[in-house]
């Protein structure tokens, strides 16, 4: 002999019609309020990356441009989830700082004053330097760290608290247009 309740949910019937009509279009509201969080966190990267003075040529900015080059975008609204970002492998460089190059992949020599330096060949053409392989002259670089200007991070911290009162805003608006709460 089993024991059991049973329970009426009759009067919850025109909610749960309501939630099953409007789940379709929730979906679609949170797409695109995603999308926008998304493209609004890249304009604050590129802000960032402006006001840190990050970049010499504007491909860096680009890459933090929804399409452009080098730029990551995904969203998967089943895990509501939105990926953004760049693969451009500098970008992590110009923001967590790197050395001048790689000891372990270039030769190093040691100066007169116990510095370690390296040779790259090339040729200067006005204020801008030209690596050419071939070249017979060149530039010794000094083998120091280049401190980052951690851009992504302020972007981050700039913009986590305007998402959380952006998905608070949005989610007491969604609660009152598709389930009249």
């Amino acid at each position: 002999m089993g024991v059991h309740v049973q329970y009426d949910f009759s009067e919850y019937r025109a909610f749960f019609e309501k939630m099953r009509a409007a789940k379709a279009d929730f979906q679609k509201e949170l797409g695109l309020w995603l999308e926008a969080m998304g493209v609004e966190f890249l304009n604050e990267v590129q802000e960032q990356i402006i006001s840190r003075n990050a970049m010499d040529t504007g491909y860096m900015l680009r890459s933090f441009d929804r399409g452009g080059d080098e730029n990551v975008w995904d969203i998967d609204l089943g895990a509501l989830r939105l990926e953004v970002g760049t693969s451009l492998e500098y970008a992590l460089w110009v923001n967590n700082g790197h050395r001048t190059f790689d000891p372990s992949k270039t030769k190093l020599f040691t100066l007169s004053n116990g510095e370690k330096a390296r040779f790259v060949p090339g040729y200067w053409s006005g204020d801008k330097f030209i690596y050419d392989p071939s070249a017979k002259g060149g530039m010794v670089l000094k083998f120091h760290w280049v401190e980052g200007k951690h851009y992504f991070d302020a972007a981050i911290r700039v913009f986590a608290p305007q998402f959380e009162k952006s998905f608070e805003r949005k989610l007491e608006e969604w609660l009152m247009q598709f389930f009249e709460m």
